[in-house]
């Protein structure tokens, strides 16, 4: 079955939802998705009755398993997508999102494990989410976020959380990227700011921005 552009994105913005949280409230879709509530309601409404949803009305909803199937296909054909763009057309990885959230409805499954089988079968994308595998299968991830630390630890970036123009222009400004090796140098008590070395340069982070690297202790 073809399901539209925007039964695509609400099913994809509510299993993103449902990573933080597990059942999803109309009032935190509305406010991801920039719509009103009642026009969530009436989705809602849709997506159940064709046995995407689990859906209690005033108490919130969850994919059901099909529903969840279809959400983690589109987020597959997106982080794949992102790939293409970032390692083969050379997209600036603040770029490949936009772009990327535009051909993730192309659906031939075909022609996306075609670009999974080109791509050397990628097991993240550009800011480091995980692609999920051609039967929906993510690889378990035992990153921890960069805040956590300890001082003269040494770790590789693994993951961007918030991945906001503004977070990703800072972070190549500091030629901080997934992969990149990182120490702990010092952390400053009274903001929990990090001085990090990366090669042999030191840079300095602060708490949020540390909270949105997650890594893998070396």
């Amino acid at each position: 079955m073809n399901y539209s552009i925007s039964e695509e994105n609400y099913l994809k913005t509510i299993y993103h939802l449902q990573e933080d949280g597990g059942t999803v409230s109309t009032n935190a879709l509305a406010e991801k998705l920039n719509t009103k509530a009642a026009s969530v309601t009436d989705m809602m409404k849709k997506l159940s009755a064709k046995g995407l949803l689990n859906y209690t009305p005033y108490y919130g909803f969850t994919l059901s398993p099909e529903g969840k199937k279809i959400a983690v296909a589109v987020v597959r054909r997106h982080r794949l997508w992102e790939f293409f763009l970032s390692d083969r057309l050379k997209f600036d990885w603040r770029e490949v999102h936009s772009i990327a959230e535009e051909l993730e409805h192309v659906s031939s499954k075909k022609l996306i494990d075609k670009l999974d089988e080109y791509l050397g079968f990628p097991q993240t994308d550009p800011h480091g989410d995980p692609i999920p595998d051609s039967k929906g299968r993510i690889s378990a991830s035992h990153a921890i976020p960069l805040i956590n630390l300890d001082i003269n630890q040494q770790a590789e970036i693994l993951q961007v959380i918030n991945q906001s123009d503004e977070i990703l222009e800072h972070l190549q400004e500091k030629q901080l990227s997934i992969g990149v090796i990182i120490e702990v140098k010092k952390i400053y008590a009274f903001d929990q700011s990090l001085e990090i070395k990366r090669k042999n340069k030191m840079v300095t982070v602060t708490k949020e921005l540390a909270q949105s690297l997650l890594v893998k202790i070396r």
